[in-house]
């Protein structure tokens, strides 16, 4: 799911933040960027464990810029860490209301629906974010997408967005790695074969990959190439799970 890229302190909170004007004159530094050095602080805590100094610091950059989006966020996701999934309703509706044409906003609360399992309400939310003019993420967004509609069980609508998500980004290493699964699926293996020789050409193999070049080759009856990729597991990923499902024949 999309991460967001949080801003650096840009000043010391111990200190006070202000800014200098052309004349000499000090003045109090805009209230969002005393938000942002909030919520760096709090996702920090957060990410660490430390559940009340992340709400307290949260807390705080909501009273210096209410209606910031990325301080409602940045609230509305505490919450889903610490299990309150309403107050996460609240908030995201909140931001919602305060920032109706952001696409940040919009994806968010769909990571947050889908966690929910109401998955037709986060398919609408990612594609409104994508629908949004100054919306960079396109490609995360349907990637969001297709994971989604993989958890509901619908694999057709998963493929049509995670090749919409390749469209934007052609080497998103998670879509290529389950667009390679969908094809397989669907034994579509020629097509399944070029996803995975384009993207062990672009990262090399990993554990998921073998273990898809496993069942692929298996499908196709390619017993020799099947020993192949085996070998590479065992060599490269001997206590991996991928490997344990080769020794298991679960491929």
């Amino acid at each position: 799911m999309v991460r967001w890229t949080m801003s650096p302190l840009l000043c010391s909170l111990l200190m006070g933040c202000v800014t200098v004007d052309e004349a000499g004159n000090r003045n109090e530094i805009d209230n969002i960027e005393v938000s942002e050095a909030r919520i760096s602080l709090g996702l920090s805590y957060l990410e660490s464990g430390q559940w009340q100094r992340a709400r307290d610091n949260l807390e705080l950059a909501l009273d210096y810029a209410p209606r910031y989006y990325r301080a409602q966020n940045a609230m509305a996701y505490y919450y889903q860490q610490v299990d309150e999934p309403a107050a996460a309703e609240k908030m995201y509706q909140r931001a919602l209301r305060d920032s109706p044409e952001n696409g940040d906003v919009q994806n968010n609360y769909g990571v947050f629906l889908c966690s929910q399992q109401r998955y037709d309400d986060a398919i609408t939310a990612f594609e409104k974010a994508i629908k949004q003019p100054d919306y960079y993420q396109t490609s995360a967004s349907y990637e969001n997408a297709a994971f989604c509609s993989l958890k509901s069980g619908n694999k057709p609508q998963a493929k049509g967005y995670f090749e919409k998500a390749l469209a934007y980004e052609p080497y998103q290493p998670k879509s290529m790695l389950q667009l390679a699964q969908l094809e397989i699926d669907s034994h579509n293996l020629d097509d399944a074969r070029a996803m995975l020789f384009k993207f062990n050409k672009r990262y090399g193999y990993n554990a998921d990959s073998l273990l898809l070049l496993l069942q692929l080759e298996s499908d196709a009856g390619r017993s020799t190439h099947v020993e192949k990729y085996g070998s590479l597991l065992k060599e490269r990923y001997p206590n991996s799970q991928q490997y344990q499902k080769y020794l298991a024949n679960e491929y």
